[in-house]
């Protein structure tokens, strides 16, 4: 299979990477806009630079689409003309309208469309799945120290979306309700964020996000009948609680029986494209799909959304400065 990344910054080098060193993949070619980027990687790959990506795809089966969100959409329509295979960045597009487009244009053609939830790949989330039965409260937190990258969007779009689309693929229910608190504290944009998403069926979600701490901490715990799941994605890792009905230990509290397992050789991005290169031959529905993208993104912007309109409101009339 002749793959190729476009845009080889920080996260597409990592892309290109994964497929030099994969067992049936050639990488011929990477692209990116700024012409030194693209030679020194593709140096580093041994492959050829692209500084226009539209020539990479006349030579390529598949590609990783890795470039600012605000791009998706016009690169996704020139890939499915070139009759390319796509792993698409999360979020999939900046608005859903331009999602459900691509996806449509992409299934006409009968060509791939993995979106690159990357979390659903890493070894704890999918060790706890066979553990999963009934969850009826979730909570999470995805708190990282601030970066330079990213910043050009929202966190819900650049965090929070992780673990808004983990949560609809956990809860089997409609989402009924959401309601949001958020604020811009060092960029123009939404720094720190909370959502409650309540479901249908009484599920509750309560995620948090910000990425102005001074530590980072990426967690989910989940409560259910029975038993409690606790997923450590940094460290990937999953405890699971069982608690015995009816049984209770001297002090009253009930029996449990505590299951812990790590994964420390995990990688959720090699593993990511991997599923992608699987798909792309063998022709299958991808784990985290156009449709499972899109998803995600439309809660993501209802979220943004609703911070948007308590701003409007004169939460943040203020000036930060405090003046």
């Amino acid at each position: 299979m002749k793959a190729g990344v476009i845009g080889v910054g920080y996260l597409g080098k990592f892309h290109a990477q994964k497929y030099r060193d994969m067992e049936g993949v050639e990488l011929v070619g990477v692209a990116d806009i700024d012409p030194a980027v693209a030679k020194a990687i593709a140096a580093e790959n041994n492959c050829t630079a692209y500084t226009d990506y539209r020539e990479l795809l006349k030579d390529v089966d598949a590609v990783s689409v890795v470039v600012p969100t605000i791009y998706h959409h016009k690169v996704a329509l020139d890939c499915i003309g070139a009759g390319v295979d796509m792993l698409m960045e999360k979020p999939v597009t900046t608005t859903v309208e331009e999602a459900d487009e691509i996806i449509k244009k992409a299934d006409e053609k009968k060509l791939i469309l993995q979106v690159g939830h990357l979390e659903r790949f890493n070894p704890a989330v999918q060790a706890m799945e066979p553990s999963l039965t009934v969850p009826v409260f979730i909570e999470s937190q995805r708190i990282s120290t601030f970066k330079n990258r990213g910043v050009d969007v929202d966190v819900v779009l650049d965090l929070m979306i992780h673990d808004i689309d983990i949560i609809l693929n956990i809860i089997k229910s409609p989402l009924e309700t959401i309601h949001t608190v958020g604020a811009p504290v060092v960029t123009d944009f939404t720094d720190i964020a909370n959502a409650r998403l309540i479901f249908e069926n009484g599920a509750t979600a309560n995620v948090t996000v910000s990425r102005i701490a001074r530590t980072n901490t990426r967690r989910m715990r989940i409560f259910q009948p029975g038993s409690f799941i606790n997923v450590d994605f940094a460290n990937r890792k999953v405890m699971t609680l069982h608690l015995k009905k009816g049984e209770f230990r001297s002090n009253g509290m009930p029996k449990q029986k505590v299951t812990v397992n790590s994964f420390p050789e995990g990688d959720a991005l090699n593993s990511e494209i991997l599923h992608f290169v699987d798909n792309v031959k063998n022709r299958t529905v991808p784990l985290v799909s156009g449709n499972e993208g899109r998803r995600a993104l439309d809660v993501a912007l209802q979220v943004i959304k609703q911070i948007q309109e308590h701003k409007n409101l004169g939460v943040y009339a203020e000036d930060m400065s405090g003046n």
